[in-house]
């Protein structure tokens, strides 16, 4: 009976040392941000309108050593797709772990086209049908502008970063990033209407918890010379489209 007490005792012992010298687990937390968007002057804004801030991405790579430890224990996104329908892809940003891939299915009744030959992943997925897909796998970081060589109306953009805690913002201006561990981080921010020094000085390093979970307020200054217009992937102009009267697409 004594031994049988000891081993319980023992037990009970090792349970509770064992949970005294467990690492305690980080604590995970939703992190916020504030965008707004700066016009670069007093006539490129709309007064008496609410000015959209969508489609800004913030993300954040992790300082600390346990960064890898980190990248382990989150999972990532799952797979991806950018729908072409209605001469537009849907949606026209994207964000995307590096590594991910992302589908290209095409939902319009005529022949699409997808490319990418600036920065980030550089590919041309040739002409394709409707109904079929295409899939390509940004295994590069950075941003890939991309378009149809068939329909100059066409672009979007995939942004591929290294960290799973990354957030687009929506028109009010409002960012959220999920499950973000306790940690110093180094904060970066990219917009399509900025200029590449501004979105860099943007960048800086903070430090997360609970108790100190949101960003603040992201000043992103827009490039009043921001235009959409694009050549084609042999860099000449696109076609006009056809004279009235004529079938098109």
């Amino acid at each position: 009976m004594r031994n049988s007490t000891s081993i319980r005792r023992f037990a009970t012992l090792a349970l509770v040392v064992g949970v005294l010298s467990a690492p305690a687990r980080s604590q995970q937390n939703t992190v916020s941000a504030h965008v707004e968007i700066a016009k670069k002057s007093a006539k490129d804004k709309q007064p008496g309108s609410a000015e959209n801030a969508a489609d800004v991405v913030v993300w954040l790579n992790r300082l600390d050593s346990s960064a890898d430890e980190s990248k382990t224990s989150t999972p990532m996104r799952g797979k991806s797709q950018i729908v072409q329908k209605n001469k537009s892809f849907q949606p026209h940003l994207l964000v995307v772990p590096v590594g991910a891939t992302v589908d290209f299915p095409n939902r319009d009744p005529f022949f699409h086209n997808v490319f990418s030959l600036f920065d980030g992943k550089r590919f041309d997925l040739g002409l394709y049908e409707a109904g079929s897909t295409n899939s390509v796998r940004f295994d590069r970081l950075g941003v890939s502008f991309l378009f149809c060589n068939i329909h100059p109306e066409m672009s979007a953009v995939v942004v591929a970063v290294d960290t799973p805690y990354y957030g687009i913002s929506d028109r009010s201006g409002r960012v959220s990033i999920a499950n973000v561990p306790d940690g110093k981080y180094e904060m970066h921010v990219w917009y399509e209407r900025s200029l590449p020094e501004d979105l860099k000085g943007l960048a800086r390093s903070v430090t997360l918890s609970a108790d100190k979970s949101n960003l603040g307020t992201i000043v992103v200054p827009e490039n009043s010379s921001f235009t959409s217009s694009h050549k084609n992937k042999y860099n000449q102009d696109y076609t006009p489209p056809p004279a009235p009267g004529y079938p098109s697409h």
